[in-house]
């Protein structure tokens, strides 16, 4: 996109497609091996005890030996998208200004292949991070159709996956 051997500046062409500059010289660091080993540690302990805040994950942590505090390990829950289940205030009250979308399959018989689909998307951990994988899959057969794996979860991964799955899926 910006080209520095072109006759014009840096400056001149990054105000041209309208960025700003330091957007160029931005170095993304890497998550260190260190980072990566204690992300996973904080991964396990969250699955198994998904109501675990950033004070009880580093209880847990300091009790198996890792000199790491508070803060350091909510910004690496933070990193990794994950924070503490418990109840919130007001759940079961629905929101009145929410559209409410009816259940379209009540009592739907599903007796044959490719009548009714659904997708779904996790995410895998890796060596060096996390993936996500979302799947279409047939109800009837349990047979996935199509699947996409991505290193970021955004609207693409969805759409990728049904533009593979050679079929026609209304998304909204």
């Amino acid at each position: 996109m910006i080209d520095k051997t072109h006759q014009l500046s840096v400056r001149q062409q990054s105000q041209l497609i309208q960025i700003n500059r330091s957007r160029l010289y931005y170095k993304p660091k890497e998550i260190s091996s260190t980072d990566l080993s204690l992300m996973r540690l904080i991964d396990e302990i969250h699955v198994d005890y998904p109501f675990m805040g950033s004070r009880m994950i580093r209880d847990m942590l300091q009790r198996q030996g890792h000199q790491i505090g508070r803060r350091k390990v909510r910004r690496l829950m933070r990193l990794m998208g994950i924070h503490a289940l418990y109840p919130k205030p007001n759940t079961s009250k629905p929101n009145l200004a929410h559209r409410i979308f009816p259940y379209l399959l009540k009592n739907t018989l599903i007796d044959h292949s490719n009548q009714v689909w659904c997708t779904d998307i996790t995410y895998i951990p890796m060596a060096k991070g996390f993936v996500y994988l979302c799947a279409i899959i047939d109800w009837y057969s349990r047979k996935v159709l199509a699947h996409r794996v991505s290193i970021s979860m955004e609207n693409r991964l969805l759409h990728g996956c049904v533009a593979r799955s050679n079929c026609a899926i209304w998304l909204s």
